[in-house]
């Protein structure tokens, strides 16, 4: 058992709205179990990343705020249990989205869950604007790396038609003048981020290494639209304890602990 993620088979549960089901559900337990999830068996899973993309988001209370890619609506839950908020979400799979409208109820949150593709966002988003625009967009391009079998987890995790660049710039539309963006994405992917942030400005690097010494394998980067502020790179994010992996159980460091467990924020300088 996991510190701040359970997991309970749930075996007979259907989503069959579209041209592919998901079959099996878990239902998963974030932030010490106080919030819970389900999730596909054999889809997209959310784990750690959107609950440290959530707690990197400098929101205040009453605050508006739109997750691209919102999957089962891990993010956008961790967000609104530390932050009430106005909320949206935006999901291209109906599954997902059914699911991230279920969990928003079964936690007593309240969101607005739209299905659509970035490249075509409905009239009504499109004539909104929010104060924070969060994203965890897909770590692969599709033309490198070979796509998973199942066809959920494929879509959450190979861009398609849909780019980086893409996201970035339909998240820099959706936000007020001077609103955050935070993206958490793969480590060597940093050089194309920051190349769509050119109407961007303040931007934070924040690094996440697994231990001590090793290389950043994630990037949180938050950057506020049509601001002046210079770029600056943050000491690295140690997410676990000593040099190796050398107990039963989690050894994540105290910070990322509270995160998980507790739904701290995660400060970053300039909030």
């Amino acid at each position: 058992m996991e510190t701040h993620l359970w997991r309970l088979r749930c075996c007979a549960i259907t989503v069959s709205k579209a041209a592919w089901v998901i079959e099996k559900l878990t239902d998963d337990r974030f932030l010490d179990g106080r919030l819970r999830f389900l999730q596909p068996v054999n889809g997209y899973r959310a784990a750690t990343d959107p609950v440290f993309m959530a707690a990197a988001v400098a929101a205040k209370p009453g605050q508006s705020v739109l997750e691209l890619g919102c999957g089962a609506g891990v993010a956008l839950g961790c967000l609104l249990s530390r932050v009430p908020m106005r909320a949206t979400g935006v999901e291209i799979q109906q599954e997902y989205a059914d699911l991230a409208l279920k969990n928003m109820e079964r936690n007593n949150f309240s969101a607005n869950i739209i299905i659509a593709n970035l490249e075509n966002i409905p009239v009504g988003l499109r004539n909104l604007t929010f104060d924070h625009v969060m994203m965890n967009p897909p770590f692969f391009e599709t033309p490198r790396h070979s796509a998973p079998k199942d066809h959920g987890k494929s879509r959450a995790f190979l861009e398609g038609e849909t780019g980086l660049h893409s996201w970035i710039t339909s998240g820099l539309k959706r936000l007020k003048p001077l609103g955050w963006l935070t993206i958490i994405h793969r480590a060597e992917r940093l050089g194309q981020i920051l190349a769509g942030l050119e109407k961007a400005g303040d931007i934070h690097i924040l690094p996440l290494s697994a231990r001590h010494g090793r290389s950043a394998g994630r990037v949180i980067v938050r950057a506020r639209k049509g601001a002046a502020g210079p770029l600056r790179l943050l000491p690295p994010f140690i997410l676990h304890k000593g040099e190796v992996h050398g107990q039963d159980g989690d050894d994540f460091s105290d910070l990322a602990r509270e995160i998980l467990r507790n739904g701290k924020a995660l400060v970053m300088s300039g909030q």
